[in-house]
């Protein structure tokens, strides 16, 4: 499959890539390329772990490994010892690019036939490839795109995607859009679904391509370039931290159309995005689903639409009832997902079905096909015999504006069945629990008001801003036995 290499090879002009050096990738990907079909012609295509930290290396590398139908196996380059020993063990890699900083490194390759060769590629400075024997040996499949999901989890899983599936993916967007071409600013992980896709879109559709640590944006150093011809993708709380720049927020105005996606978004940080007239597009969508199968367009946004917006046209999203039945409008129920751009299953198991897809996910379609999530199903909370989503207590404590960040968990209670805690980071060192409450009482009925609140400095989030509430229950356990008084 050399399409990767035609698309790299019709990218003509010498800015693609914005901020690098987009003739040295080219280079890089074909001097990869020659390497792994020769390699590919021992036996099998090679398993490659890829976990380059320098984004020209992460991208020549990636288009190299899926034009010689490899599969290949996206990863943080900044796993702990645990994590990675958990990848190994799943993965039984024959090639490991990045990790570290150490010179190359070459262990015996005896299943490609390689022996104890210097595998260096050129002279390209990268961070370190090992070439391995597999523990067991592989069997025969097509060449598989595989993302990491899960990690806030503390259990790594690797959605199996295929080049198909992303273009897919790609192909649902530019039409739901009506795009020929895709600019992004990308300042998220490329390892993640959310950065891959931002290259996928570009790359496949003859656009630009900005990269850019969030850490040099947020110092203000960015490229000069013309927003309002460029998408860019953010999480909630780069959102937040970009508001609270009023030149970054000016800056922020300028583009085209900034997608948020990732963890739920709070009311109050909407409300301000919609003040300073951004061009926010809420997205839903996730690892699985290759990035969005429903997104609110920027003007449905500003005219004061509150949803995650139409589904995309490469997917179909039907709510149903425990029982498997199709609800009706404003219906709420568990969400099923029908989308063309769908991961095949968990590596190394397909799914048997491949039609649908349920999510943790609650939500409703409106009339208007307009996809509105309530909860994750796991999040829900049970006390007293009420049902209580942990995001409408999020976002009516987020709105007081007493607190910088927020997770509501429930914790066992013997007489309650679980009690409704607040984690937060308090915005100054003198706000209260007790007025926050006090401002909650207009807001929120008794029942949902939690009853432990836990201050602390920072939440467990990861890149994404997703929350790990495994991590929490401890924080909450811990707090409880020994409270602070």
């Amino acid at each position: 499959m050399e399409r990767p290499l035609n698309y790299l090879n019709n990218l003509t002009q010498d800015d693609w890539l914005i901020g690098y050096n987009s003739h040295q990738l080219n280079q890089i990907a074909q001097e990869l390329y020659l390497e792994l079909t020769q390699l590919s012609a021992y036996g099998i295509p090679p398993k490659i772990i890829l976990a380059e930290r320098e984004p020209v290396q992460f991208l020549a590398s990636f288009i190299a490994a899926c034009a010689a139908n490899c599969s290949v196996f996206l990863c943080n380059p900044d796993l702990g010892t645990q994590e990675w020993q958990q990848v190994f063990d799943l993965v039984k890699p024959d090639i490991i690019w990045g990790i570290g900083n150490r010179e190359w490194a070459c262990r015996e390759g005896s299943r490609t036939g390689v022996g104890n060769r210097e595998w260096g590629i050129g002279n390209r400075n990268c961070e370190e490839i090992t070439i391995i024997s597999p523990s067991s040996p592989s069997s025969p499949h097509s060449p598989l795109i595989l993302i990491p999901t899960g990690g806030s989890s503390g259990q790594i899983k690797f959605a199996i995607h295929t080049w198909e599936t992303l273009i897919a993916s790609v192909q649902g967007f530019t039409e739901y859009f009506q795009l020929k071409q895709v600019n992004s600013f990308c300042v998220l992980p490329l390892y993640h679904v959310s950065g891959l896709m931002q290259f996928m879109r570009s790359f496949t559709t003859g656009g630009k391509l900005a990269i850019l640590p969030f850490k040099a944006v947020e110092t203000g150093q960015i490229f000069n370039i013309k927003q309002s011809e460029f998408l860019i993708s953010l999480v909630p709380t780069q959102l937040q931290r970009l508001l609270e720049n009023s030149e970054l927020t000016k800056w922020l105005t300028q583009f085209n159309t900034v997608l948020l996606g990732g963890a739920p978004a709070w009311n109050e940080l909407l409300e301000k995005a919609r003040f300073h007239r951004i061009r926010l597009a809420p997205t839903y969508g996730m690892t699985e689903t290759a990035s969005q199968i429903a997104t609110l367009k920027p003007d449905d946004f500003l005219s004061g639409k509150i949803s995650t917006g139409q589904i995309l046209p490469h997917a179909k999203v039907t709510i149903r009832n425990r029982q498997g039945e199709i609800l009706n409008s404003n219906q709420i129920g568990n969400i099923t997902i029908q989308a063309q751009s769908l991961a095949l299953g968990y590596y190394p198991i397909t799914r048997e079905n491949q039609a649908d897809f349920q999510v943790d996910d609650l939500g409703f379609l409106d009339e208007q096909g307009y996809l509105n999530i309530v909860g994750r199903n796991s999040d829900k909370i049970i006390t007293g015999g009420e049902n209580i989503y942990p995001t409408e207590i999020e976002s009516a404590i987020q709105a007081t504006q007493l607190v910088a960040d927020i997770c509501v968990i429930g914790i066992p209670d013997k007489h309650w069945g679980q009690a409704l805690t607040a984690i937060y980071i308090p915005k100054t060192s003198n706000t209260s629990a007790l007025k926050i409450q006090t401002l909650l009482k207009d807001k929120l009925s008794k029942f949902k008001i939690p009853k432990y609140w836990i201050p602390q400095q920072n939440l467990p989030r990861n890149s994404q801003g997703k929350i790990n509430r495994q991590q929490l229950q401890q924080i909450a356990r811990e707090f409880l036995q020994n409270p602070i008084t």
